[in-house]
């Protein structure tokens, strides 16, 4: 069985222009690192032109399509019936994009399939991780 799910989705990009351009985008879920998820955005999708991408609780996705959640660097709510917004604050300002909630949804699907929410636990390599740590790899 696969270790990481990964799933290409549409995200519009939320401009001060009445128009959100829409951009490519990655969701990425890797058993290894059970507690989290990660989008990436290709570079010619940032305003830097450099790929870009941001990690975050798994569980901030799973709430925020429910209902506002977050506080920090990565922010997610309702967006309507059918899309979330997806907020990330940097210190050269704020990215907001809308994806599908149930592109979102089906994604979350596949990673409870791969670890289930509240055995996230189970599917961490303690002693590789203290190898790191300490220099040991």
């Amino acid at each position: 069985m696969s270790t990481v799910i990964e799933q290409a989705v549409q995200a519009r990009l939320v401009a001060s222009a009445p128009r959100m351009e829409s951009v490519p985008a990655t969701l990425h879920y890797d058993r290894r690192e059970p507690f989290s998820v990660r989008i990436d955005f290709p570079a010619p999708a940032t305003l830097e032109g450099t790929d870009v991408s941001w990690e975050f609780a798994r569980r901030l996705l799973t709430e925020g399509v429910e209902e506002p959640a977050g506080s920090g660097d990565v922010r997610v709510r309702p967006y309507g019936y059918e899309r979330t917004v997806l907020e990330f604050h940097a210190p050269e300002g704020i990215a907001m994009v809308h994806i599908r909630t149930g592109e979102l949804r089906r994604f979350l699907e596949r990673s409870e399939g791969l670890v289930p929410t509240g055995t996230e636990h189970l599917h961490l390599d303690l002693d590789e991780e203290l190898a790191d740590l300490l220099g040991g790899h």
